[in-house]
């Protein structure tokens, strides 16, 4: 395992960054087939490293969980993180501190300048540690990722009630950034599945918190960014899980039937396990609900993960055409139904990658790594993605949904839009109702090109930042934020997390969430 752990640091911090990382704003003729003909270089070289390494991190992962070797070297490492500390400490706490994980590796658009003077620390965490059925428990590290969690609890019929998205987003990023999925209007976000959380806090000592111990810190860790302490393990909450999902699909022809079917589906708690909105214009979208289940209909199974299969979004707009229809996708193919498009993003990249020939050929490598995406990217790329590029997630009332799609719509005109309900509780934090009790809120996800006549990314992003602050929202952390200081504590309530920064001493060690979210902290 030791040489498991070895090659795996040598893939990812050393081989692939000298094999891709070449300064290509000194090669002009190179930075205009990026550009111009990135698909190209995707499709020969981003794909195939992409597959092997995707093989490779499966097989390492399924072996350490065979062999349970994760629980036993857990300490081990844990250790070492705290050894990291403590010489941070004794040479003077010249930095702030933040993990050695590199820029690239993170699904946010964007590579973070802080890394490049902050005092690194190693944190080599990335397995499932245990499960316990009877508690109904399982307990990972924070490099755990969704697709590692899926493909290892599913079989043994399990699952967590929120489990986000896309394969690579992990258990550390959605804790201390934010998840959501299409059950978040029953469950709430990822941090509230969450039932404990371990710590290397700025001394070095070790904590471990929940709603009974050390319940500030506790609710003080979601949306924290990395700048409370080094989470080292979180203990998440798991329900039974069966092999399929009945999912239905509902087209809409108007915003307002829209709005009305979207918010009875998730006022259904007790019936819909699942509910999202695929919104194709203004007044086109596709309302779907599902359930998971055991009983199945063999000629209605449609396993749309499979990589011959179309993009799912390309899938669910067929049914503005067909009408209502019912299918029953494996539940492992429900989960990251929009991982092999990245959403629809990779139509941007690959903009035939939907075509049937493509998918029988090629769609076995598809999607290439968003990691590997970001390493590649020239400063060209760079700037054509940020002057013609949006992504962004806003979470605003449910009762605000119609203002919150004009507002989107005025400024961006971008569509497909993503929308999922969730309950966002009355609990401590940085993130809760204005009101002061649980109220149904909704994701709006935007992700690609603006079609608006007057779009601009600074002026545009501030509108709808602005508009989602005047109905008591949030943006998720994972984005480009172009608020001040003060427009982002208007948004975020600091005060328990400002208390526990005090009172961890966190103020020498960490900067805080704004310095490390806003756009002028990150490339």
């Amino acid at each position: 395992m030791v040489a498991m752990e070895g090659l795996s640091t040598y893939l990812v911090c050393i081989l692939i960054p000298a094999l891709l990382s070449i300064s290509w704003a000194k090669y002009r003729g190179l930075e205009y087939i990026l550009m111009n003909y990135r698909w190209i270089f995707v499709c020969l070289f981003l794909l195939p490293v992409s597959v092997v390494y995707d093989v490779w991190y499966y097989l390492r992962n399924y072996i350490i969980f065979k062999l349970s070797s994760a629980p036993k070297r857990h300490d081990q490492k844990v250790q070492d993180v705290q050894r990291q500390v403590r010489q941070w400490r004794d040479g003077g706490a010249r930095s702030y501190m933040c993990t050695a994980r590199p820029g690239w590796m993170n699904v946010c658009l964007r590579n973070a300048v802080y890394k490049k003077t902050f005092q690194k620390i190693q944190v080599n965490l990335v397995d499932i540690l245990d499960m316990d059925a009877n508690r109904q428990i399982v307990r990972v590290e924070p490099l755990t990722t969704m697709g590692q969690i899926t493909a290892t609890l599913n079989p043994l019929g399990w699952t967590l009630p929120v489990l986000p998205e896309l394969d690579d987003l992990t258990v550390g990023g959605l804790i201390m950034g934010v998840g959501i999925e299409t059950s978040s209007h029953k469950y709430g976000l990822f941090q509230h599945c969450c039932v404990s959380f371990e710590l290397v806090l700025a001394d070095g000592s070790v904590t471990r918190c929940s709603k009974t111990e050390n319940p500030d810190l506790f609710y003080s860790v979601p949306w924290s960014y990395g700048t409370l302490g080094f989470l080292v393990s979180a203990e998440l909450r798991i329900i039974p899980a069966k092999k399929y999902v009945k999912l239905e699909y509902f087209p809409v022809h108007s915003k307002d039937d829209m709005i009305k079917k979207f918010e009875e589906e998730t006022e259904k708690r007790s019936d819909n396990q699942f509910v999202e909105c695929l919104v194709y214009s203004r007044n086109k979208a596709v309302v779907m609900t599902a359930n998971m289940t055991d009983d199945v209909n063999l000629n209605k199974v449609n396993p749309i993960g499979k990589f011959w299969k179309p993009w799912f979004f390309k899938h669910v707009e067929s049914f503005l055409e067909s009408g209502p229809g019912v299918e029953y996708l494996p539940l492992r193919h429900y989960y990251h139904r929009h991982t092999k498009s990245i959403f629809w993003e990779l139509q941007d990249i690959i903009p035939f990658g939907n075509h049937p020939l493509f998918r029988y050929l090629f769609g076995w490598m598809v999607p290439p790594k968003i990691s590997l995406l970001k390493l590649t990217q020239g400063e060209t790329i760079k700037r054509m993605y940020e002057k013609h590029q949006v992504i962004q997630d806003m979470l605003v009332r449910m009762d605000k949904l119609d203002e919150s799609l004009q507002c989107f719509h005025k400024e961006l005109n971008l569509y497909p839009l993503w929308l999922c309900p969730f309950y966002l509780p009355s609990l401590p934090g940085m993130v809760h109702p204005a009101s002061g009790e649980g109220q149904m809120y909704v994701d709006i996800g935007a992700y690609g090109t603006p079609k608006s006549p007057r779009f601009s990314t600074i002026p545009s992003t501030r509108a709808i930042e602005a508009f989602v602050r005047s109905v008591n929202g949030f943006q998720m952390l994972y984005a480009d934020s172009y608020m001040t200081r003060e427009e982002f504590r208007d948004m975020f309530d600091h005060s328990l997390y400002d208390k526990m920064r005090k009172r961890l001493q966190c103020t020498t060690a960490f900067p805080e969430v704004y310095d490390k979210v806003s756009r002028k902290a990150r490339e």
